[in-house]
């Protein structure tokens, strides 16, 4: 994903959410700087993750820009070919 981001940086929004309610928005960003991800992190309502049936670590989702579902994978899902057609596909329903 790292060599992907920077290709469509401008053009998607990209999150990198906690989903234990044990790992503080500090921690994510430490991890974020030591792994060296270049998108930023952040917190979310459990509840949403529930609502998202988040049940696992390095759960992927992409949500279009009228927040509907356009992709979802789990651990070790999706190679560099495959993010990238699922970042074209998105800027392209956007209207981009």
């Amino acid at each position: 994903m790292k060599d992907v981001y920077p290709e469509f940086a401008d053009n998607v929004d990209f999150y990198a959410i906690g989903q234990s309610p044990f790992e503080s928005i500090d921690l994510l960003e430490s991890y974020r700087i030591k792994e060296s991800y270049p998108w930023p992190v952040a917190e979310v309502d459990p509840n949403i993750l529930r609502s998202l049936r988040v049940l696992q670590q390095s759960t992927k989702i992409v949500l279009d820009h009228q927040g509907i579902i356009t992709y979802r994978g789990g651990y070790a899902d999706g190679r560099v070919d495959k993010w990238r057609k699922v970042f074209s596909d998105l800027v392209e329903r956007a209207g981009g």
